[in-house]
């Protein structure tokens, strides 16, 4: 698989920011429905310290949140790997709980929670749960058999096995969903903040489109994403160094 060079992003980017533009041009949207490029840029720079304030409330959102939902994530797809009867029962309830929108959760916790920190973590925990547990626990389930038989041959014990050959085998599905973690946080803490907040990104994003600041909402996005971005690409980088050293080839 091509992975993408930092080349290939500069050139989507010109080619969003083209697109963009000529979309402008094309439809002759007032700045007030369709900023342009340009405009959104002077926005996010004159701007810059209320963007970085609010940055920063949603980063430590998303932060904590990705932090507690792969812990827990990880810790369930283990229990789960070493308990059949967990499997049976445990499985179902986690597969019919993804047919409840995460998003409709979010008055609720909100409710629940308040209108500070922890109602936009719990809704970030929630939204990358799933995808941290299933992935890692299909790569637990997928161990190489010739693993196993060489495990077993030396007599080594189930928990041995488990942390010695399963997790090190599994450790790039577990990287995989914790990728994925990284895109889908984000999404739950704004949810969160949209529904109920003082601080944040969402909260600046509806601030600005109630007094018709187009280009500072574009502007808040815009930072949405390189937290984004930012976030999966660090994340991607230490995942690449925890396999290269604990995987089983690397003895």
């Amino acid at each position: 698989m091509h992975k993408p060079t930092p080349k290939d992003f500069t050139i989507s980017l010109m080619v969003i920011l083209f697109g963009w533009q000529c979309l402008v041009w094309i439809s002759g949207a007032p700045a007030f429905i369709l900023p342009d490029p340009i405009r959104v840029a002077q926005a996010f720079y004159h701007n810059f310290g209320l963007l970085w304030e609010h940055f920063l409330v949603t980063t430590s959102e998303v932060l904590i949140g990705l932090i507690l939902g792969s812990l827990l994530g990880a810790l369930t797809a283990l229990y789960l790997t070493m308990s059949t009867k967990a499997q049976r029962f445990l499985m179902p309830v986690l597969v019919l709980t993804q047919t409840i929108p995460v998003f409709a959760l979010a008055p609720i916790l909100t409710l629940w929670l308040g209108y500070g920190l922890s109602s936009k973590v719990a809704m970030a925990l929630l939204i990358i749960y799933f995808p941290v547990t299933s992935t890692f626990f299909d790569g637990l389930r997928n161990t190489p058999r010739g693993y196993l038989d060489l495990a077993h041959s030396m007599r080594a014990t189930r928990w041995r096995t488990l942390f010695l050959v399963r997790v090190p085998a599994a450790l790039p599905a577990l990287a995989s969903g914790i990728r994925l973690a990284a895109v889908y946080a984000p999404i739950g803490a704004v949810i969160g903040e949209w529904v109920g907040a003082s601080r944040g990104l969402g909260y600046l994003m509806l601030l600005a489109n109630g007094r018709v600041k187009i280009d500072l909402m574009f502007a808040a996005l815009i930072a949405l994403c390189l937290l984004t971005i930012g976030l999966r690409s660090i994340i991607d980088l230490i995942g690449q160094r925890i396999e290269q050293r604990t995987s089983p080839e690397a003895g």
